[in-house]
Order: C-alpha cells, then structure tokens, then sequence
C-alpha cells in the first residue's frame, strides 16, 4: 500500500524549462562572482566542474563538500578564499536567485496538491536532486507557497551523498524515512532521474508538461500526465490518517 510520496522540485511542482531556468540562474549567479573579482568564465566552469563531481560522488562524503573541494581547487583557492565565495552563494540563493521566479508561469495547483496529500495521512518527500543548498531549496518551495515543512525529508546538498540518476540517491532517501520501495510513488518530469527508482520496486507517475527525456525512453512505459492531470490522480486516493 503507498502511503509515501516523493516529488522532484524542477519541473515538476516547480513548471519550469530547465534549460530556461539554467540560462536564467546563471545569469544572475556571475553577478556574484563579479562582486567577488573572480573570474566569471573560470568560476562557471568550476561550478559545473564541481556540479559534475556531485553527481558521480560515490556516497563518502557529502554533495556540498564534494562540490566545495572540486570548485577550489579548479580554482586554486585558499580556505579564506573558498569561505567568502561559499557565504557570498548562499547570501544570493536567500536574495537575488529570488527574482529567478519571474521565468515561472502561474501554478496553482502545486501547493494545494501537496498539502490535500498531507491532510490525508501521506509522508511526503521533496526528492529534488541535491545539487543546490538547503537555502536555496527554501526559496523555490516559496515559488508555490510551500516550505521544508511541508515535508518530513528535503534532499539539498547538505545532507545527501548521492544525486539522481543513480539509484542509490533513492535508497538513501528510503533509508532515512524507513520506508520499502512499494510503499512509495515518485512523481517527476525526467524519464530517467526520477524514474530510475522504479527498478527500486516503487510506483511511478511521469509529469509531462515540463518533460525531459533526453534518453528517448517511451513515454507510455509510465503511468503519465500533465500536472492537472496528476493532481486528479492523487485527489482520489484514500484518506490513511
């Protein structure tokens, strides 16, 4: 019986185009750099660098100390040095990333679908991957009046040792909650990062409206919609409190 669900952040409760939101964060994100006198050009390409090694991290050390270690050193700097550039982040992830929501459509369903599966009794899980920090994760929940609260476990890359495709990722997450793979439903956008968890043995819905599909995988292998459609899929399961 799912008495769990897990959603993805980024177009999914979120309906945003990723590559939209990319363009968008970082155009904002290298103002932060230019305050910093580093070099704009040098400093993304140590962001994905560092975005790169938190995806393969192997789950020895945590995504934002594996992110932390591989942008210094790209960059050849001190322990002073890294601490500035690492609050100047964080003080624009509570700031300016605010403005990325201007790029968001309206969404009126995304809050009110998760709170209506709060009230009957569901865990709920923000399974969005744990490449940004806890802060900025705040932030985007605001986006569509939601915050960690809402659920009983928020990946961010502070407390996360794995990151989505790898399944992994999602064991981890089941481990901290306690829970077996067929007492939970994943919803996301990404054929392949969030439906990965279905070989885990959990349930599965594909939102289509922001979908990504890079690996061309068939669509109709998964029980799919728009998020319309989801938040009537989800409004008629049972009540389990």
């Amino acid at each position: 019986m799912i008495n769990t669900v897990l959603f993805d952040l980024d177009g999914t409760l979120l309906q945003l185009r990723q590559e939209t939101f990319i363009k968008t964060y970082l155009g904002k994100l290298q103002k932060v750099f230019v305050r910093l006198e580093m070099d704009v050009e040098e400093s993304i390409k140590a962001l994905w660098a560092g975005t790169e090694a938190m995806v393969r991290n192997d789950g020895t050390m945590l995504n934002a100390e594996r992110f932390w270690a591989v942008f210094t050193e790209q960059l050849g700097l001190n322990a002073e040095q890294r601490q500035a550039v690492e609050l100047a982040c964080n003080e624009f992830y509570t700031g300016e990333f605010d403005t990325v929501k201007e790029i968001m459509p309206p969404n009126e369903i995304s809050g009110p679908l998760v709170r209506a599966l709060e009230s009957k009794g569901y865990e709920l899980v923000l399974a969005t991957n744990p490449l940004f920090p806890s802060c900025a994760v705040d932030t985007r929940l605001r986006w569509i009046g939601l915050t960690q609260e809402d659920f009983s476990l928020v990946t961010h890359y502070e407390n996360s040792t794995f990151c989505k495709p790898n399944p992994r990722y999602f064991e981890e997450v089941l481990a901290k909650i306690g829970k077996a793979p067929k007492q939970c439903l994943m919803v996301g956008n990404n054929t392949t990062e969030d439906m990965v968890i279905g070989d885990l043995g959990a349930e599965t819905y594909l939102v289509t409206d922001c979908l990504e599909n890079e690996a061309g995988l068939d669509v109709a292998a998964f029980r799919n919609g728009t998020l319309a459609e989801l938040q009537e899929y989800l409004g008629a399961f049972d009540d389990i409190r």
